[in-house]
């Protein structure tokens, strides 16, 4: 019981801090403004959470064009952190080996999870029609992956399954890492 407990805590606070920074870096891909100027409560909350981690990263690991990998690689060190602090917890149960490839696997589950989020967040807001900066914000972050699908999916009867589509894709994606996961455990 205590085992799940602090599991659950920890796998919390991993999603919380490592979505934080897959957040922070795929709104800068996006070139999302998130300065305290630009209005958006979003980029600050995502700068003030994850600021501690990500700025000393920016001086070992440099950017790659306009992908922020310092934000990925605190993302992956946060879940890296989660399963050595569970495999310790386990009494060294599985070898050590293991934790690298289970963080790159929740590194991936997080960005679904999140993905899975901001659609449901934003097909919400789509029907309450909210002019604010938030609303916008994540309209900004889905519009990417839901162009593909509007090309090829028309509105039904004026309404646009699109996020409903992308919902889906998101669920089959997941199912399939967990797949893959549970392959390369039994290869190592």
């Amino acid at each position: 019981m205590l085992y799940q407990i602090i599991s659950l805590l920890l796998e919390v606070a991993a999603g919380v801090l490592g979505g934080a920074s897959l957040l922070r870096l795929y709104m800068q891909y996006q070139r999302i403004p998130m300065s305290t100027r630009s209005g958006n409560p979003l980029g600050r909350f995502v700068f003030a959470l994850t600021d501690w981690l990500v700025l000393p990263l920016r001086r070992v690991v440099p950017a790659l064009g306009r992908w922020d990998l310092a934000s990925l690689v605190a993302a992956y060190l946060v879940e890296l952190t989660q399963f050595l602090l569970l495999w310790l917890l386990t009494g060294f149960d599985g070898g050590l080996f293991a934790v690298p490839i289970l963080a790159v696997f929740g590194l991936l589950r997080l960005a679904l999870s999140g993905l899975t989020g901001l659609v449901i967040i934003y097909a919400v807001l789509s029907w309450v029609q909210t002019q604010s900066v938030l609303a916008d914000v994540i309209e900004r972050l889905c519009a990417p992956p839901l162009m593909p699908i509007r090309r090829f999916l028309p509105l039904v009867g004026g309404i646009d399954l699109s996020p409903l589509v992308l919902l889906v894709l998101l669920q089959v994606a997941a199912i399939l890492l967990g797949h893959l996961q549970g392959l390369a455990l039994l290869a190592t």
